[in-house]
């Protein structure tokens, strides 16, 4: 469903839309939050579920979490407004869980089941009862069923089946779920274990009842844009073209200023500084300490590199991230500033939810988010009056979006400043699951001498969870982009002698 306008992403956008105007317009906030699902969903018929009144309710709660509220279940007796006062502060942060499921408009999706459709033409071969290892496929009227209660769900009669008449079924969010992170609950209802999760908000983006939704700081980012502070945007490599193809980087950057902002940075600028430091840690240290060493700018992977490999955790680099990076450049310029992280990616959220990084970055949007800010104001990106765009980033660092582009930017600056090194073996992957497992392989030993890539997006940071593009057109995208920059590799950023005191 990824770069599908389908209901479920209208009625987000809608209600990021609606936040971003309630701050923007003041007022008795806790008035007009409480008449939004009204003004969301009009009228007495229900449009997507079997009441109006259900849809409302669960309308109510994402409000509450775009807020940075905390989620309820169908037994909260309070209005959707409690607690709002905590949520009108600018110094407001997200407090744990990120990610949450809203239960009454979960389906409660079968976690796991092979059935037979009525697609099956009672063929008189049956292969599906042939090849089922358990027994668990009988015939009856012709026509192939299979006893649940037998099931192993191997699969190998949906193989087998020259009808295509048998099929596999998975929750959907599960099945995003590269940390197997989601169950059930007593009510079949899906159930995050936040033990595991590290918060990629890919079940949110495949969750088709639209069950699934994070935590945002719209409220806030607008209450300080509001303020006398300087509020600075720190814009992700991965927003070319994420809010249309005819939205240049100089338009984008002149509708930010609109919405109040004092300017915007690249973070690729940041990805300069964060891939010159994994070179040089890179060179130093494998495999003379470590045996392998991983990059770490993206925190759902290194996240769970370390929750699932802690004998390896030390293998992860220590880098900086590039948002990180860039937050204390902008902060080192400007100390009494405010920087707002604008891009794809839900687990930024977590990091920034960091003390060790809460005085660099002081909130997080995705893009889906900053669109809402557009539209509560009327802003006609596509036409407004372009702007200079402030770009000094290098093609490795606006590549950092795409998978395979930061261990691309690391072996750059390796070959560049370190040319007596011979060839940087490398590995990479996309999506949790193969993190997962490319890290099992590196603790055999498999990767010794190894530059590891995680990207816990399949497609890298252009699939996180707040995209809007299609992941394929938002990577031609970045790419085309790249080819840009004036220089071509991290190291020859002129705030390399700015890194050491970042670092402190």
């Amino acid at each position: 469903m990824r770069g599908m306008y389908t209901s479920v992403t209208e009625i987000r956008r809608n209600i990021f839309t609606e936040i971003a105007r309630m701050a923007y317009e003041g007022g008795d906030y806790a008035k007009t939050i409480e008449a939004l699902p009204y003004k969301i969903l009009p009228g007495e018929q229900a449009q997507y579920r079997e009441s109006i009144f259900l849809e409302r309710a669960i309308v109510g709660e994402r409000l509450r979490l775009a807020m940075g509220l905390p989620v309820r279940s169908a037994a909260a007796s309070a209005p959707i407004s409690a607690g709002i006062e905590e949520s009108t502060r600018p110094e407001k942060y997200y407090e744990p869980p990120l990610i949450n499921i809203i239960k009454f408009a979960c389906h409660a999706c079968p976690e796991k089941r092979v059935i037979s459709t009525e697609a099956c033409q009672g063929c008189l071969s049956h292969p599906c009862t042939l090849v089922c290892p358990k027994d668990a496929i009988h015939i009856e009227n012709g026509r192939s069923v299979v006893d649940q209660d037998k099931c192993i769900k191997c699969g190998r009669c949906v193989s087998a089946c020259p009808y295509n008449a048998i099929v596999k079924q998975e929750r959907p969010c599960a099945a995003a779920c590269g940390v197997k992170a989601i169950g059930s609950d007593e009510l079949g209802r899906a159930d995050i274990d936040y033990d595991k999760c590290v918060s990629c908000g890919m079940c949110l983006v495949n969750c088709p009842f639209g069950a699934i939704a994070d935590k945002s700081q719209i409220f806030q980012l607008i209450a300080a844009i509001k303020s006398d502070v300087p509020v600075y945007a720190a814009v992700a490599p991965a927003f070319v073209d994420q809010f249309g193809p005819k939205v240049t980087p100089e338009k984008l950057r002149a509708a930010m200023k609109e919405l109040g902002f004092t300017d915007v940075i690249e973070v690729a600028v940041g990805a300069d500084l964060c891939a010159s430091e994994e070179a040089t840690d890179f060179v130093k240290n494998v495999p003379e300490n470590l045996p392998f060493m991983a990059t770490s700018c993206c925190p759902a992977w290194s996240s769970m590199a370390k929750k699932q490999f802690p004998e390896q955790a030390k293998c992860v680099s220590m880098a900086l991230t590039p948002m990180v990076l860039t937050g204390r450049l902008i902060k080192m310029d400007h100390p009494d500033a405010k920087v707002a992280f604008i891009g794809p990616c839900a687990a930024k959220k977590l990091e920034a939810m960091r003390k060790s990084v809460r005085s660099d970055i002081d909130f997080v949007l995705t893009f889906e988010e900053m669109m809402g800010l557009f539209n509560a104001k009327s802003i006609d990106i596509e036409n407004i009056p372009a702007e200079e765009f402030l770009s000094e980033s290098s093609a490795d660092g606006r590549n950092f979006a795409v998978s395979g582009g930061v261990a691309q930017a690391v072996v750059h600056c390796v070959q560049e400043m370190y040319p007596e090194v011979g060839e940087i073996k490398v590995a990479s992957a996309q999506g949790l699951e193969d993190c997962r497992k490319m890290m099992l392989m590196a603790k055999t030993g498999k990767y010794d001498g190894y530059l590891l890539e995680g990207m816990a997006c399949p497609g890298g940071c252009v699939a996180g969870a707040g995209s809007m593009q299609p992941i394929e057109k938002s990577a031609l995208a970045v790419t085309k982009y790249a080819k840009k920059a004036e220089k071509s590799f991290c190291c020859e950023t002129d705030y390399l002698k700015d890194l050491a005191r970042l670092e402190e």
